[in-house]
């Protein structure tokens, strides 16, 4: 196991009418920002419930902040804070909104371009703004972790950082929000959270029996429940076990003394960027190919993750071959095309592109052991054609 420190200092909240907490997790008589995203929240009953849970507290409203959450808009939100001496940020949505709010707190006292937090991927470990979350879409984990993904509309970049100062100081999660979720939010939450777990699990052994068996747990949770919540999201069964193994995903427990991956989200993210494709369903897209071209560094986690999860039988290369064709499957359950041929027609200069982008980055080598190097990236997204 490889050493690890572990801090986490935010407060999770959970269960039915927990909102009705809010009053006394926001800080006494502070000026708050609320913030959130396209108005699904007005739909649902959400913000009514914020508004009456915060009488006597002074709210500034900053509405419209995107699902991939622009810099632009966030620069917009940093500006309000500023006129209106804001003192406390309440984000109130999904982890986009979530994201765009740990952005706006780093960039309100940053001294210096806020873009370069993007650009030179800066952490901010200090003088953020403090904020709170009310969660509306189980998904990213953002509610329980310092680290945000933030898209450049000018640069179509899509973009993360983070920082020990970018924990949220509280979250409150009600699984009962799920209800009025679109399916194919549900099934992006559920491949979201999966994928968070692969890559922190799914690189080389490491003798990390518990966060193994941590991860697999939820890994089997996930596949448990999630074409039932999908198709019964009112099932508080279904939606609490859900809602918790998103925030379990990527809380930083499991990715304590082991190494991490994360290439399928880098190489995900450019697909959100340049063709607005859900962020989830661009991991399923890439995830399986991924561990194709890797298969020989991959091949023994893939075989005791084929064994534990699947219950598959053989030698290593036939179970760890298997293993990718059953998450696939998963994937084809949960709603998830495979193939970026799915969802546009232009596709051919896809490759050539991110090797590009990613060579002028100086990003030469991704993945846990720095093997996913640009012919690699080249070959894994055309074969996710």
């Amino acid at each position: 196991m490889l050493n690890f420190e572990l801090y986490n200092p935010t407060n999770l909240v959970f269960g039915k009418g927990q909102i009705e907490k809010l009053s006394t997790l926001v800080p006494k008589d502070a000026k708050i920002l609320l913030a959130y995203g396209g108005g699904s929240i007005f739909k649902n009953g959400i913000y009514d419930q914020v508004i009456n849970n915060l009488k006597g507290f002074e709210i500034v409203e900053f509405g419209g902040i995107e699902p991939n959450p622009r810099f632009e808009t966030l620069m917009k939100a940093v500006d309000v804070i500023k006129a209106e001496k804001i003192d406390f940020i309440l984000a109130v949505g999904g982890g986009s909104v979530i994201d765009g709010v740990k952005f706006i707190s780093g960039a309100v006292h940053f001294e210096g371009n806020p873009i370069d937090i993007l650009q030179k991927r800066i952490l901010i470990k200090e003088n953020a703004m403090p904020f709170g979350t009310v969660l509306t879409l189980p998904a990213t984990g953002s509610e329980m972790n310092s680290g945000y993904v933030v898209t450049i509309e000018a640069t179509q970049e899509k973009l993360s950082s983070g920082g020990s100062a970018l924990f949220p100081k509280f979250s409150i999660c009600d699984p009962t929000v799920i209800s009025s979720l679109p399916k194919r939010q549900i099934e992006n939450g559920v491949v979201d959270a999966y994928t968070h777990v692969m890559e922190q699990y799914l690189t080389y052994p490491t003798d990390a029996f518990l966060q193994d068996r941590i991860a697999e747990g939820i890994l089997q949770t996930l596949i448990e429940v999630g074409p039932g919540v999908v198709q019964n999201p009112t099932d508080y069964t279904l939606a609490s076990n859900f809602m918790w193994s998103c925030t379990m995903a990527l809380n930083g427990l499991i990715q304590k003394g082991v190494p991490s991956d994360w290439a399928t989200h880098m190489i995900g993210h450019e697909l959100t960027a340049l063709f607005e494709i859900d962020h989830a369903r661009t991991l399923a897209v890439i995830g399986p190919n991924l561990y194709k071209v890797m298969f020989e560094t991959k091949k023994a986690k893939l075989a005791q993750y084929g064994r534990r999860i699947f219950n598959l039988t053989g030698s290593d290369e036939e179970v760890a071959k298997e293993a990718i064709n059953k998450t696939v499957e998963f994937f084809h359950t949960m709603g998830m095309d495979t193939k970026l041929s799915q969802y546009i027609e232009d596709y051919s200069n896809t490759a050539d592109f991110i090797v590009k982008r990613f060579d002028e980055r100086g990003w030469k080598g991704l993945g846990e052991n720095q093997l996913v190097t640009l012919d690699k990236v080249k070959s894994i997204v055309e074969l996710s054609y």
